[in-house]
């Protein structure tokens, strides 16, 4: 008789701690693999073109039926699934509800749980805790951005919008170019921009410098590395905005929100996407010009391309530079627009290195789901 029972692996937050979800060199390594997969097609992810970031479930703006919510900030739940190929071989989805209002409860924005499964059969491999999961896979791309394009040399970071998102973005870009001296740190919130130069004083004593400045145009002068992350209302008026004279000679600026530059800017720098597919399916999945509603810099370029202002080929994909299949930095003075979209890729990929440190190293707790199907 064949085995029919099926046990699997509950990982809570401090779990996932012990397993490693906050090794941030290791984070940015496993998004390198995932990124240079997915540039060769080696994934799956929803939607007819296997390029739709998830699907998401949103609330009417007046209430309709007794209990059913309204719209609000944040407010929504979603379901993100992916298959990635390669020495990962797993498929898995991350499940969240997101409600800004969760803040005065104590809550993080979205409170997420991914779910790991065997490929063949489906069943479950694991069920974990994926705030973590997500935070550290977020901020690693942006080090594998760095990693390629940045100069070697480059020693100032320029910080917009001190929140978790360029948190564990600073931790990247640390994780690959170690030689960072200086960090400037500009944003909205006194309490924000304290919390984060506190965190990153404690975090990393070999930086000298680190220190707040007035604005936007502060963080972005002189420095090698910008990372803006700053939420903002769609509509492109509304985007935090950069001038190519604020820009340095040699400047790797990553964009993991929304964003708008000026035209002279536009024309001088190479523009990379994480992923160049996610950022055309949205532009086939939204009406045009799509970066009125994702205000991420890759789908200005895409609303470029469409039009006519820009070519194809302008809208370069990380994944085909870390394959070799197309160029990287060709020279000291080279200016990059770098956009991160996110991808439930990037789930499975770190989950999968998680999980498999979990089982190596006796973390979590076994959870038993039948030892026989009641209907099979």
């Amino acid at each position: 008789m064949p085995n029919t029972q099926i046990d699997f692996l509950y990982l809570s937050e401090p779990d996932m701690i012990r397993a490693g979800v906050t090794d941030m060199p290791a984070c940015v390594d496993e998004m390198t693999s995932m990124l240079e997969l997915f540039a060769r097609g080696d994934y799956r992810m929803a939607g007819a073109d296997n390029n739709s970031h998830g699907a998401q479930l949103s609330f009417p703006d007046t209430a309709t039926f007794p209990g059913m919510p309204i719209a609000g900030p944040d407010r929504r739940f979603m379901a993100m699934p992916a298959y990635l190929g390669g020495d990962y071989q797993m498929t898995g989805c991350k499940w969240y509800g997101s409600n800004a209002a969760n803040k005065q409860r104590g809550l993080p924005r979205s409170i997420l749980m991914f779910t790991l499964n065997d490929t063949d059969t489906g069943a479950p491999l694991a069920l974990m805790s994926a705030n973590l999961l997500s935070a550290y896979r977020t901020g690693a791309i942006p080090g594998v951005g760095a990693r390629f394009l940045a100069r070697e040399d480059a020693q100032v970071v320029g910080i917009v919008g001190p929140g978790p998102m360029n948190r564990t973005s600073l931790e990247a870009f640390m994780a690959v170019r170690p030689g960072i001296t200086h960090v400037k740190v500009a944003g909205r919130s006194q309490t924000g921009i304290d919390t984060f130069i506190t965190w990153a004083r404690d975090a990393f004593p070999q930086i000298v410098t680190i220190e707040q400045v007035a604005d936007m145009e502060a963080a972005v002068r002189d420095s090698d590395i910008v990372s803006i992350a700053v939420p903002s209302d769609v509509g492109s008026q509304n985007y935090p905005h950069v001038e190519n004279e604020w820009v340095k000679p040699g400047a790797f600026i990553c964009c993991s929100a929304h964003l708008s530059i000026g035209e002279s800017l536009v024309q001088r720098a190479r523009h990379v996407a994480d992923a160049r597919k996610i950022y055309q399916a949205w532009a086939e999945e939204l009406p045009s010009p799509v970066h009125e509603l994702v205000g991420l810099w890759g789908m200005a370029i895409v609303d470029r391309i469409a039009d006519g202002r820009m070519a194809p080929e302008q809208l370069e994909d990380l994944g085909e530079i870390i394959g070799g299949k197309a160029p990287g930095r060709t020279h000291d003075d080279e200016v990059f627009i770098y956009s991160v979209g996110g991808m439930p890729v990037e789930d499975v990929a770190w989950a999968t290195h998680v999980y498999r440190n979990a089982v190596e190293r006796g973390i979590g707790t076994s959870l038993n789901l039948w030892e026989t199907p009641a209907l099979a």
